[in-house]
């Protein structure tokens, strides 16, 4: 199988090809803003949207005119990739994954890609690589690349810049190294809970540096905008939230990588991280309630990176010849791991469960974890669509509502036979 992975190293270059860099970056931002202000313009004369290869003409148009000559100076396929980047935001779009495509400001991380592997020459025993119209640039190899080199993406943030090498090459099918299963509850007060009864404990990045940050953004917003006092503040800032991420990261790569190193298959929860972290405001005429509350709840959740650690967790076990499984995450911390009986006065408190029709006791992130499991376990025996197991938003409950009225097809009649797998009835 072909397995396509990036490598970023930190990039050491030189005065002259750190303001090339820059200018490489802003000559991408140009083209890309160009053509997203002319996709606006045409859209709104009622025109079709315009693809790549005639959008790539208009490119060739700017890069001959007078008026922005200053693009020939940098190299074409990096422009050529800005839009392509543009025209994948406007599919995202129309596919309704993301937003619509906004435009890209300047002091933004600036980024631009090369995509012609001919182009591009890597020296790995004396760590350097070339890039068109820079030369010849040091990197700091902390690993060794694997595989053919396909592109090479140059980002800058912070002072500091990096190459993301992405290559691709052939491996054998993974067969995982553990054999045990595991199932993870995610929380605020515990990272990971699993279902063994071990945990992984919060690092909290955020909050470890936000009295800092506080007192950075305090000083900032005494500068005078646009002034070099400001703007060293602003570097400041922008220096410690590049250093909360990078821990973050760090943590999240490491617990990822234990679990999936030590586990075949690994049960989560399908958790909506956006709804959950949603703003309890409210508005001026319906406020919210707990607002305060509501508001470092949903820090906390955001500062464990809870969506990251799913993401990691997946392509490491599918690289590892494991299997990730997302389960529906509703009752898990109510029902009774014994006897099954779902009550929300099994957990009266946010550690304690206690089941009040058993008398059953434990942690209750473990049972959580433990019911979580059980349910991954369903999914892969039974084929439970674990995608439709999620919270229903009050415009799937209209559709599911107006589906109702509808002849009910095969699907839907079929009911919930199971096949009694593994001793372990469906709900």
């Amino acid at each position: 199988m072909l397995r396509l992975q990036a490598f970023k190293f930190e990039l050491v270059p030189n005065s002259r090809q750190e303001r090339q860099m820059r200018r490489f970056a802003g000559a991408c931002r140009f083209v890309f803003n160009q053509a997203l202000t002319l996709q606006q313009a045409n859209r709104q004369d009622g025109g079709k949207f315009i693809g790549y290869v005639a959008m790539a003409k208009r490119l060739t148009a700017w890069r001959n005119s007078s008026a922005t000559a200053w693009l020939a100076d940098s190299p074409v396929h990096p422009q050529q990739q800005a839009l392509k980047d543009l025209e994948r935001a406007y599919q995202n779009f129309f596919a309704k994954r993301s937003k619509f495509p906004h435009f890209k400001r300047r002091g933004d991380r600036a980024s631009f890609r090369y995509p012609d592997p001919k182009q591009i020459k890597f020296d790995a025993a004396n760590a350097r690589i070339f890039l068109p119209k820079l030369g010849w640039m040091r990197l700091r190899l902390s690993r060794s690349v694997l595989g053919e080199i396909k592109s090479v993406t140059v980002s800058g943030s912070c002072g500091r810049w990096h190459a993301s090498i992405l290559t691709q090459r052939e491996v054998e099918k993974a067969v995982p190294e553990g054999t045990a299963a595991v199932g993870i509850d995610m929380g605020v007060a515990r990272f990971a809970t699993m279902s063994d009864g071990a945990f992984i404990a919060p690092l909290a990045s955020f909050k470890q540096h936000e009295a800092r940050l506080r007192r950075y953004q305090r000083a900032m917003s005494r500068k005078r905008r646009g002034s070099r006092n400001w703007h060293k503040a602003r570097g400041k800032v922008q220096r410690l939230h590049s250093r909360i991420a990078s821990v973050r990261q760090d943590f999240l790569h490491k617990a990822s990588s234990a679990l999936a190193q030590a586990h075949a298959l690994v049960v989560v929860e399908d958790l909506q991280i956006r709804n959950m972290s949603a703003s309890a405001k409210g508005t001026a005429q319906q406020p919210g309630k707990n607002v305060k509350a509501k508001a470092g709840l949903n820090k906390a959740i955001l500062d464990q990176g809870w969506a990251e650690f799913r993401r990691q967790l997946e392509y490491k076990l599918a690289w590892s010849g494991g299997e990730l499984i997302a389960v529906d995450p509703r009752n898990t911390s109510r029902t009774c791991p014994e006897c099954g009986h779902v009550d929300t006065q099994n957990r009266q408190t946010q550690a304690v469960f206690r089941c009040v029709a058993c008398g059953h006791q434990a942690h209750a992130d473990v049972v959580g974890a433990i019911n979580i499991l059980a349910r991954g376990h369903r999914a892969a025996a039974c084929g439970e669509d674990v995608s439709r197991a999620r919270p229903e938003t009050e415009r799937s409950k209209a559709k599911r509502a107006a589906l109702a009225k509808q002849e009910p097809t095969e699907a839907t009649t079929a009911g919930s036979a199971c096949c009694g797998a593994v001793g372990i009835p469906c709900l």
